[in-house]
């Protein structure tokens, strides 16, 4: 295997740790390739026990999480948006990773880490969302233990095949090389295509701006508006009278309100896509009167004088959560 697997041999504890520490950070390196090969090496005694590679995973993933938790504290939304612009699909990426968040709470951190693109995310949420840091800390460290786990026992039970590929790469290093980067490469491209087809697609759904969504409201004549932003148990934000909607869900549910009535619908993503998306499907079925709103709900906020600060916004949600555990005690 050559200098590869010696330099995984002397100096696998550090490498590691960078590795998993430059990925939790946001850089596209991905830590599971390394993981693999620490758990095969670890099961044959020829790199760092299994208990020390995951001690130092652990605190790789503490140290750059904990980042993502207090930016998300500090920034709130902007933060979600800021990752999400990044992303391979940033119009689903946030209500997807909101949607995770708000049903589960910081238990979602015990399994993001293993779906594509929701690690950071879930941990800014968690930090939008006021979650007490020890809390945060204990359901990350239990996720990144859960992470990393999963990646070792592979190089574990695979170990062989782990020796295998790593002597491929002693011997044909820059072939590999190439060959990875050639497929991300393929791979990179088809999700630019998609995500450009998406957009020219989504583009031609009709949008109405916020200044007409208000003007028609003061006028009496405010069309049925959609919601198709994440939500959860939690009370959240939305603009009045918005009816709460599954972007993907049956139009059949419903009803009655679509009947002979002009629609918006808004979302709080990239080019408010998932807004788009839905407007496309009613257009579809004959309600050619649905328009998408125009930068979505953070628009509407920044017209009616900006969103609330996480703080506050989780303080909202506690007060309105203990007062409904009051009448339901009540009630009871």
């Amino acid at each position: 295997m050559g200098e590869l697997q010696t330099m995984l041999e002397n100096h696998g504890l550090m490498l590691v740790f960078l590795n998993v520490l430059a990925e939790q950070a946001g850089l596209p390196i991905p830590a599971y390739p390394m993981l693999f090969v620490a758990g095969a090496l670890g099961v044959q005694e020829t790199g760092p026990s299994i208990g020390a590679v995951l001690a130092a995973v652990i605190a790789a993933c503490l140290i750059a999480d904990t980042a993502w938790y207090f930016a998300g504290r500090r920034l709130g939304q902007p933060m979600l948006r800021t990752i999400c612009k990044v992303s391979m699909s940033p119009d689903t990426c946030i209500r997807q990773t909101q949607s995770l968040y708000l049903r589960v709470g910081p238990r979602a951190l015990v399994f993001a880490k293993l779906l594509p693109g929701a690690g950071a995310l879930s941990t800014a949420m968690a930090g939008m969302t006021a979650t007490p840091l020890p809390v945060f800390l204990f359901y990350d460290a239990l996720g990144a233990l859960v992470w990393a786990g999963a990646a070792l026992l592979v190089g574990v039970v695979f170990s062989d095949f782990v020796d295998v590929i790593l002597a491929g790469f002693s011997e044909y290093g820059h072939l590999a090389v190439l060959i990875c980067v050639g497929a991300f490469a393929l791979f990179l491209a088809w999700r630019v295509w998609w995500r450009f087809h998406m957009l020219r697609r989504t583009r031609r759904v009709p949008r109405m701006t916020v200044d007409e969504l208000e003007a028609r409201r003061r006028a009496g004549t405010l069309p049925l508006v959609l919601d198709v932003r994440a939500h959860g148990p939690a009370p959240i934000e939305r603009i009045p009278g918005a009816m709460v909607v599954d972007m993907h869900g049956s139009l059949d549910a419903l009803g009655g309100q679509l009947e002979a009535r002009d629609i918006v619908v808004y979302c709080a993503c990239p080019h408010e896509i998932s807004a788009a998306i839905l407007a496309e499907r009613l257009r579809a079925a004959g309600y050619r009167q649905t328009w998408a709103l125009a930068g979505g709900f953070d628009e509407w906020k920044r017209l009616h004088g900006g969103a609330e600060s996480p703080p506050q916004a989780a303080q909202a949600a506690q007060a309105a959560q203990a007062a409904q555990a009051a009448n339901d005690a009540a009630a009871g």
